[in-house]
């Protein structure tokens, strides 16, 4: 499961890519929520689940659609103005390490260990070499971007940790919906604010890749996303932004054209060093094998 999720999700910013030529990013991120809620609605009404009539659950998923669509998804398609599909990727890996930082503070069955707290520092230091001290000394709208991407895999991580406080007693399909439905309401008025009115006669690409970003890298990931979630963790599964990268690269390289800086790849290799670590299964297995 988290393997598929890493696949759909790389390719979401090969799409995003592509509807950036033609669209803005919040009308983009307008058009991601808003278009995966038909196949939620049909997914909760053939399993037959009932709505939750709590407020207090409600609250959840307007918080719940704030952190984890309506910001993050902003950030990203702004951040994608900027930088490559593929360098983006490798920012948002962060995710993985300020989501076992988020859950080692707020989660009492995540704490943090001194192994997750070496993951952590070598996971910085792969986001530190991405990014570059160049980015810090001439900041400019290429180091906001990055800067972006940043906080919304900080977003990411915060928005895991509150689904697990708050919606782990819910359906998974029902918190899905529930998230995007609310995400929906958010970005509704955002995108006509900022954007103004949303364009409808859009190229076929534009729209194969919004339709793309809706139904498979909202509506099905999401689904897998909770799932996930309720199995193994928030921490677990911020794990699958070390899957992400390679996806996203490779269709950025081979389709869009793009090109990534060497140091851009090294500073991958450390970030996915840091997970490594902080997952500790990998080294657990070579502690069996050679001791």
């Amino acid at each position: 499961m988290l393997a598929a999720l890493a696949i759909i999700w790389g390719g979401s910013f090969f799409f995003a890519e592509i509807a950036l030529r033609e669209l803005p990013p919040m009308t983009i991120t307008l058009h991601r929520v808003f278009w995966a809620l038909p196949i939620l609605i049909f997914v909760i009404w053939a399993k037959g689940i009932t709505p939750p009539k709590s407020l207090k659950v409600w609250g959840a998923y307007l918080t719940m659609g704030a952190l984890n669509n309506a910001l993050p998804f902003s950030l990203i398609f702004w951040g994608q103005t900027q930088i490559t599909s593929g360098l983006a990727s490798i920012l948002n890996g962060a995710t993985g390490v300020t989501g076992v930082i988020v859950a080692g503070l707020f989660l009492s069955d995540e704490r943090l260990t001194p192994t997750k707290l070496i993951g952590v520092v070598v996971g910085f230091f792969g986001v530190a070499l991405t990014v570059g001290i160049e980015a810090l000394q001439n900041f400019d709208l290429r180091s906001l971007a990055q800067m972006a991407i940043l906080l919304a895999g900080l977003s990411y991580s915060i928005a895991g940790v509150w689904a697990k406080l708050r919606l782990s007693g819910q359906k998974p399909e029902m918190n899905a919906l529930g998230m995007l439905l609310c995400s929906t309401v958010i970005m509704c008025p955002l995108a006509l604010y900022i954007d103004g009115t949303p364009q409808f006669d859009l190229q076929i690409s534009t729209w194969s890749a919004l339709l793309a970003l809706a139904v498979i890298c909202t509506s099905l990931s999401y689904l897998l996303y909770f799932n996930i979630l309720n199995r193994a963790g928030s921490g677990n599964l911020m794990l699958v932004t070390l899957l992400i990268p390679p996806f996203a690269i490779t269709l950025g390289v081979l389709v869009l054209g793009e090109s990534l800086a060497p140091i851009s790849l090294v500073g991958f290799a450390f970030i996915a060093l840091g997970l490594i670590i902080i997952d500790g299964r990998v080294i657990r297995l070579l502690q069996r094998s050679f001791l």
